[in-house]
């Protein structure tokens, strides 16, 4: 075998095995960050901040798992919230740790570590992109806006519910994925059914998965012939939703039930005040993203802070993002991911306001995913395209001469 043989042999070898060790290796690393970042949190005290409202002060949860608290949990509400799921969790942490703060803690970084881990691996599924969502899984996991879920023992219901919300994204990609199955699709019904049962902010997640029919699964594309056909293929994925819709409109009636002593009277706060509130929290989610400075436990809502100036600026961003997107539609990853953003955001941006807060670092959990879809997206056309490192690592392997290696892993984000 020729040395120039012997080269090209050994690296696609090589890469064509690299992912079997690269894949538990970003699993790995993934898990080291999120533990050097939030570790410490297991050093740390309950906190007289809704705490003791979830766990040290609250009988049914201290206790551990009994009859009567899981029968509770799934038959009351309380502070102002129907997730039973979450209820039985903090049960459980009592059972295992007592009333030993660390452990709970515990609890929710290992959750949080397994979100992000779980995360990477459906968007390397989704988009065949292993760096890629590797760092998506990273920004998502050690952002500075992750600490009030994380830290935040009364917070289990964010960590929680992100871990069911991706289980649920991992479920619907194997559903879409295989031949049409009434198990797997079931699986991803039991995975929501779960999710919402931890915290109902997952009511937006149907629609979540309309976006990522569109990009990354493309599942409109084998129809790109008559409009007839295009409009029967979004006909069918709609339909394919409506199970889900029916499960977060229970989830909805069931959160405004259980919150109707929280939710703040309509006279508190003009329909104008909100909406303006709404647009200037978009805006302030987008900058503490690439700037989080200044960051509280408690945004303060007040009336005065809503400035005709600060709206209308407001507005203007997020009308100039939504121009850019249209122009650059082609490219869909910036649609789903903006719409990612925006969708999710929905239901706790304050048009219903609950509490007092302008906004909370927590509500940013799952919508920003969508954000760093943008922000990898967007870096990955200042990266080599795919023949520009063939051509790379072929020099480096032979200097005689650039050779092709087609089992190189994907080096862009797909449209």
């Amino acid at each position: 075998m020729s040395r120039r043989s012997k080269n090209t042999y050994i690296l696609r070898t090589t890469l064509g095995s690299s992912d079997r060790w690269l894949v538990p290796g970003v699993c790995l690393i993934l898990a080291a960050i999120t533990w050097i970042v939030f570790g410490q949190t297991l050093a740390h005290e309950f906190i007289n901040f809704d705490d003791d409202v979830y766990v040290f002060k609250n009988p049914r949860i201290s206790r551990g798992l009994t009859i009567d608290g899981i029968v509770w949990a799934f038959t009351h509400v309380h502070a102002a919230n129907w997730h039973p799921l979450t209820w039985l969790s903090h049960m459980l942490d009592c059972q295992l740790y007592g009333l030993n703060p660390a452990g709970h803690h515990l609890t929710n970084v290992l959750l949080h570590t397994a979100t992000a881990i779980a995360l990477f691996l459906v968007l390397r599924e989704m988009t065949g992109s292993l760096w890629r969502s590797a760092f998506v899984a990273a920004l998502f996991a050690i952002h500075p806006l992750r600490v009030e879920s994380v830290a935040w023992v009364a917070e289990r219901k964010d960590v929680l519910s992100g871990l069911f919300f991706v289980l649920t994204l991992g479920a619907y990609v194997r559903y879409v994925r295989r031949p049409w199955s009434a198990v797997r699709y079931g699986v991803v019904l039991v995975f929501l059914v779960l999710g919402l049962m931890s915290k109902p902010m997952l009511v937006t997640l149907p629609f979540v998965l309309l976006l990522l029919d569109y990009w990354p699964l493309n599942r409109g594309a084998a129809n790109s012939g008559p409009a007839r056909n295009e409009a029967l293929t979004a006909r069918r994925l709609i339909l394919e939703k409506l199970p889900m819709l029916v499960l977060a409109g229970a989830s909805s009636l069931a959160t405004l039930f259980a919150q109707k002593a929280a939710l703040r009277p309509l006279a508190d706060f003009s329909f104008p005040v909100k909406t303006g509130n709404a647009a200037i929290s978009c805006v302030a989610y987008l900058r503490q993203m690439f700037w989080p400075s200044d960051l509280a436990a408690y945004y303060p809502f007040a009336a005065e802070n809503v400035v005709p100036a600060k709206v209308l600026l407001s507005l203007i961003v997020l009308a100039g993002i939504f121009v850019v997107v249209f122009l650059l539609r082609r490219h869909r990853y910036l649609v789903t991911g903006w719409l990612w953003y925006l969708i999710m955001l929905g239901p706790i941006i304050g048009i219903l306001q609950v509490g007092n807060q302008a906004r909370a670092d927590r509500y940013t959990y799952l919508p920003q995913i969508g954000l760093y879809l943008i922000a990898v997206g967007s870096l990955s056309s200042l990266w080599p395209s795919p023949h520009a490192a063939r051509l790379l690592i072929g020099r480096i392997a032979n200097r005689s001469g650039p050779s092709r290696f087609p089992g190189l892993p994907a080096m862009s984000w797909p449209n």
